[in-house]
């Protein structure tokens, strides 16, 4: 087994132990300080003329499931402020086609991998290159910005495809306090796309 599985096979197995109530105030938490970062983005990205309005504001999220830091408070609360909130779909050959959320979209289950997806008219990746920012699911990060995923390399793929089409959007990787690690915890391969911020239910941490 490698040092990423058996990375995300420990944090897998400490997530499941959590319990309920860790998960909803952890939910609570994301929510205050991915909303935060989301302002953040925003006044920076129009004082540099890059968003002409804070109404035209974007954010590709993701919905947690399961045992992953939960993610549908902020998706309300990003909502909530105005933005714009786009969700992915799964597609073939890892890659991701993307609806616009709203409290009333309907969710079902993905054909490629284990996760809810919002119904509604799909678009393609230049939706998310021209967003405000983007959340990014991972199991751990290390403090060099290496990033351990679900296992799935879509988003891996997103990130090259987005960096081969010049698109710079900002990124923020979403994880539980503990999964955080050391720098050089996490072994960086030729196809790993580093991340140089993260969320976590205490702080948000520029690498």
């Amino acid at each position: 087994m490698s040092v990423k599985e058996l990375l995300r096979s420990r944090h897998r197995m400490a997530r499941a132990a959590m319990t309920e109530d860790d998960r909803n105030q952890a939910g609570r938490d994301l929510a205050v300080q991915g909303l935060t970062w989301a302002n953040q983005q925003v006044s920076e990205q129009l004082a540099a003329g890059k968003l002409r309005t804070a109404e035209s504001a974007t954010f590709a999220a993701y919905l947690g499931v399961g045992t992953e830091p939960p993610t549908l408070r902020l998706i309300h609360a990003l909502h909530a402020a105005g933005n714009r909130i786009l969700l992915p779909v799964c597609q073939p050959e890892r890659t991701l086609s993307w609806v616009y959320w709203t409290p009333d979209s309907a969710f079902t289950r993905s054909k490629y991998a284990p996760i809810q997806e919002p119904v509604g008219e799909q678009h393609d990746l230049s939706v998310v290159g021209s967003a405000t920012g983007m959340f990014l699911p991972a199991t751990a990060v290390d403090r060099d910005g290496n990033r351990i995923g679900q296992g799935g390399g879509y988003y891996d793929r997103l990130l090259a495809d987005l960096g081969a089409g010049g698109w710079n959007v900002p990124g923020i990787a979403v994880v539980y306090d503990s999964e955080v690690l050391a720098e050089g915890s996490i072994p960086a391969e030729a196809f790993d796309q580093p991340v140089r911020c993260i969320l976590t239910p205490s702080a948000i941490i520029q690498l």
